[in-house]
């Protein structure tokens, strides 16, 4: 069975489509105007080996925060919608990526309860990266997005790192591992006494 699945959203702020195949090869074609950001997404579908389309156009003379929590909250649902009843799915995972300096620790329960835990903070006046600028601090936004849109729990703790961009990526790559793991199929068991996700 095809673990795929298409979306749109339109708001007076966005406009996206998207679509993922979580059995891909990590294949991409991201466009949402921001550099950056869309960098960060292809990260996901790379070390994920997930198919990823996104296309978003936003408000982003008024900032990037709306593009890119919207995106977050499209991409949760996508998750969501192509696990479908989540039956054989390893369900947990975690992992330590590091990039360089920078290690970020990532732990995923795919549990149909949005939780986020998030310990890696930038002060405010943390400059922004690419053009139009990427927001550190929305990192954070998006990974609650898309945990409220895919019922994730999902614990990111940064455990070292001084390079904003060293930090985000790591971010980005350890949770495209562990969403991997997660949603790997290992048998053919509801992972749940509950008889539910």
């Amino acid at each position: 069975m095809a673990r795929q699945a298409t979306a749109e959203r339109s708001t007076k702020e966005t406009t996206i489509s998207a679509s993922i195949d979580l059995d891909g090869t990590g294949t991409s074609q991201i466009n949402t105007g921001i550099s950056f950001f869309d960098h960060m997404l292809e990260q996901i579908a790379k070390h994920g080996s997930f198919d990823l389309v996104i296309e978003a156009s936003g408000d982003l003379h008024v900032d990037t925060h709306h593009t890119i929590e919207d995106v977050g909250i499209v991409l949760g649902d996508l998750i969501a919608q192509a696990l479908g009843d989540k039956v054989g799915i390893a369900r947990y995972a975690s992992r330590v990526v590091p990039l360089d300096e920078a290690a970020v620790e990532v732990v995923l329960d795919v549990s149909g309860r949005p939780f986020v835990v998030y310990e890696s903070d930038f002060p405010a006046d943390t400059p922004g990266l690419g053009e139009p600028a990427f927001d550190p601090q929305l990192t954070e936004e998006f990974f609650r997005a898309v945990a409220g849109g895919g019922g994730l729990t999902l614990h990111i703790v940064r455990q070292r790192g001084k390079n904003v961009h060293h930090i985000i990526e790591a971010t980005f790559k350890g949770f495209a591992r562990v969403l991997h793991d997660a949603t790997r199929i290992v048998n053919a068991q509801l992972p749940s006494t509950k008889g539910s996700l």
